[in-house]
């Protein structure tokens, strides 16, 4: 048997229904835009990043562990690379817009001379600070399925994301990503 409702009951069931049903879909959008990852970029089970202590060009040692608190982009490149030479002006600009307010930036040349990371680099005119894993074990540590390979360490020093290959990391999307990490 049919229940019989008010014109004043029904109206405001009405309105209650719709408004649970566009704070329910508002909710979904708004979790959708939060998780939306940039192209290419991939979400990791959340582990302890390796050990990373490599020194520049200039001798200065760089200790990732030195690095808790904030954000880290840990990069893996080469000069015979061609994605790596392609990306890295964008890794420029990228650091010019971002770091170290956001996050900070530690480029790693794998198994190359000083003279060819210096040639490479001023040849780009770049004011990128690579460290040197002159030998490849730290790289090998860090175990990149390819060159170039990004990784994104939290604060908490955790392998968050991985980028493999190369990227526009001065394009909206990646910007937009970085500058809203959670801290």
């Amino acid at each position: 048997m049919p229940v019989k409702m008010s014109k004043l009951l029904r109206r405001r069931f009405a309105l209650l229904l719709i408004a649970a049903f566009s704070m329910g879909a508002l909710h979904v959008r708004v979790t959708f835009a939060e998780n939306r990852l940039p192209p290419g970029l991939i979400a990791l089970k959340p582990r302890p990043a390796p050990a990373l202590h490599l020194a520049n060009m200039d001798g200065k040692v760089f200790d990732l562990r030195d690095l808790r608190g904030h954000w880290v982009m840990v990069h893996f490149w080469a000069t015979w690379c061609a994605p790596c030479r392609r990306e890295m002006p964008t890794i420029q600009a990228m650091q010019e817009k971002l770091v170290p307010k956001y996050l900070r930036l530690l480029v790693v040349n794998t198994s190359e001379t000083d003279d060819d990371v210096f040639l490479f680099l001023g040849g780009i005119g770049s004011e990128l600070n690579p460290l040197m894993d002159r030998d490849g074990t730290v790289t090998d540590r860090w175990q990149p399925r390819g060159l170039p390979s990004t990784y994104l360490v939290d604060p908490r020093g955790r392998l968050r994301y991985l980028a493999l290959g190369g990227r526009r990391w001065d394009s909206e999307a990646y910007l937009h990503f970085l500058t809203h990490l959670p801290r």
